[in-house]
């Protein structure tokens, strides 16, 4: 075990972990030329268009030091907020990081947030400053800002490109020497942590897991220790490029398990594995996942319903940050109600269902989940607008608030905070952490980050800030839900609970928008945004008129007349029967609204 050493590489997006990642590969001969490409271990579609991590890799690295084997197990994660689930997954399962900071950038938001996730988790940190050979690079500023963070000697650091890989072997060097070895013993009974699972149509369920106590050998019978379900052991092994089987995988090793499983309920990521004669204890310390983000999921014909539940629990065995629950809605007919990380997070979900289960999707309004005292005193959790009790029995309502993050250059202090404070942030610090770099500190409701708050930053800043929250509790709000009337019916996909101030232009925006979207029809469509019987917007869309009168030219008005009256009936008559419907572009620009 002495030679066994597990770390990941943690970093702000786009600081360069994967092509940092790639290097180290290439240096250690762990993959061939012929399979060398950017992003190697990016294996998803989607990662490689977007040139981001979205899932964490985990890989085994044999290299030898001093005349010895060693054994590495790299973990590569994501940067961005959405993923940070993924990042603590990781790091449960490593016992040091490499924190890398881009040269040209400094220290940023995601940065800090990911050191501190490290350093709960009581993880070896070896600064790394990457990206050196560029032409902006600030090393020693960056030295500077990595001393103040860490508390390192400036010796400590090491400098690296992940591009030309400078560096590549004191990095090496370093995660055998600072990072300590796996501790655990083999005799003991086996407790194996697992940190990610994947569906394969083939082969069922395939579990990676770390082995903190024990051994796992082929053909063992192994249990789940919170369902209690017991498998036999098809195959182990370790993660190479490609799965390797090996007869078994020790104390201390990241591996994956093949036991046929093909009920998704059966496994749980933070779950531990043991052996079904000799159980070990469950590994406490794993943390469960806290939504953000609620948006409804529902299948575009509603008999695909079953096939997309399916779909549903494979995804979520390869992304356990996702929760999903049953729901109805009048318009929208059976779906899902999902929670999420955020609204990239969401945006990912929705195009691997399209991607790699060919399920389209419609996406209603995302929202927060609120609290709702009534005036009996019972506390009602609201996640979605339906769920929203009458407003008589309402005695006071509670949004969640965050607490922001965001580093930027003290040109762009003025935009953001008008852009905060328009958003009803408070402003609680502001400080230099060198003469060009400044933090700035907000308290704010999620409900106004949910929605375009990231996108505005980066404009408001040409993409020179960067942004991370945490949650700091509820506090009391006056929000109110917003229906959508098309012609005197509720369309309950529409509706949205939003902060009364914001409720009056947020209806009449979202009236505009349907108005352009609606298709005519033969009769007047009416779209009003009320809040409960007070109407705060309307648009109409005329109807689509033949001209009945045509054939009279001349005689007597009378003759037109009557053709006019009976055309109005007619009219007033199919709009009592006509229904509207409602294109997909509809609930997704609510989305898009300024």
């Amino acid at each position: 075990m002495k030679h066994i050493r597990n770390f990941c590489i943690i970093a702000h997006i786009d600081h360069g972990k994967s092509t940092l990642a790639d290097r180290l590969l290439e240096y250690t001969h762990t993959i061939g030329e012929r399979d060398m490409m950017n992003q190697v271990l990016d294996d998803m579609d989607l990662e490689r268009e977007k040139g981001i991590t979205i899932k964490s890799h985990a890989i085994q690295i044999d290299y030898v030091y001093k005349g010895e084997e060693y054994t590495l197990n790299l973990i590569d994660t994501p940067g961005h907020v959405d993923f940070s689930y993924e990042v603590s997954r990781a790091l449960a399962a490593c016992e040091g990081a490499l924190l890398l900071v881009d040269a040209s950038q400094g220290i940023q938001a995601q940065t800090i947030s990911n050191l501190y996730l490290a350093i709960e988790n009581n993880l070896e940190i070896i600064p790394v400053i990457n990206k050196i050979d560029m032409d902006g690079a600030m090393i020693p500023e960056v030295k500077d800002q990595m001393m103040d963070l860490i508390g390192c000697k400036e010796e400590e650091i090491l400098l690296a490109s992940g591009k030309t890989g400078i560096g590549i072997e004191e990095i090496l060097t370093a995660i055998i020497e600072r990072i300590p070895p796996p501790k655990g013993t083999e005799e003991a009974p086996l407790q194996a942590l697992i940190f990610d699972s994947v569906f394969n149509s083939f082969r069922g369920i395939i579990i990676y897991y770390k082995i903190l106590n024990g051994v796992i050998k082929k053909g063992d019978k192994v249990q789940f220790v919170s369902t209690g379900t017991e498998y036999f052991a098809d195959e182990v092994g370790v993660l190479k490029l490609k799965m390797t089987p090996k007869n078994e995988v020790k104390c201390g090793d990241v591996g994956y398990i093949i036991t046929g499983i093909k009920t998704a309920k059966d496994v749980k990521v933070g779950d531990t594995l043991t052996l079904a004669n000799n159980p070990g204890e469950m590994i406490k310390g794993f943390v469960e996942v806290k939504p953000m983000v609620f948006a409804g999921i529902f299948p575009v014909n509603t008999d695909e319903f079953a096939e997309l539940r399916e779909c549903m629990e494979k995804l979520q065995l390869n992304d356990a940050s996702l929760i999903f629950e049953l729901e109805t809605s009048q318009a929208l007919g059976f779906g899902f109600r999902c929670g999420f990380l955020g609204l990239l997070h969401m945006e990912i979900i929705q195009e691997r269902l399209e991607r790699e289960f060919n399920q389209t999707v419609i996406t209603t309004v995302p929202n927060v989940s609120f609290n709702a005292y009534t005036t009996r005193g019972e506390k009602i959790i609201v996640n979605n607008p339906v769920e929203m009790p009458d407003a008589v029995k309402i005695d006071r309502i509670e949004e969640p608030f965050i607490k922001a993050q965001i580093i930027t250059l003290p040109d762009y202090i003025g935009n953001i905070m008008t852009l905060c404070l328009g958003k009803r942030g408070i402003l609680i610090n502001q400080s230099y952490l060198t003469p060009t770099r400044v933090e700035l500190s907000f308290e704010m409701p999620l409900t106004e980050i949910v929605f375009d708050f990231y996108d505005k930053l980066k404009s408001q800043t040409r993409g020179y800030a960067s942004f991370d929250y945490s949650p700091i509790g509820m506090r009391e709000a006056d929000i109110v839900k917003m229906d959508i009337l098309l012609n005197n019916e509720k369309v309950d996909a529409l509706s949205a609970l939003i902060h009364r101030s914001r409720s009056q232009d947020f209806g009449r925006k979202l009236c505009e928008k349907l108005k352009e979207l609606l298709p005519r029809q033969q009769f007047l469509i009416v779209i009003q945004a009320a809040i409960g019987a007070k109407i705060i917007a309307r648009e109409n869309i005329s109807a689509m008129r033949k001209d009945v009168t045509a054939k009279c030219y001349g005689g007597d008005i009378s003759r037109k007349r009557k053709l006019l009256e009976k055309q109005k009936e007619g009219k007033k008559r199919m709009r009592q029967i006509g229904n509207v419907e409602i294109p997909q572009e509809a609930f997704l620009a609510v989305l898009k609204l300024d």
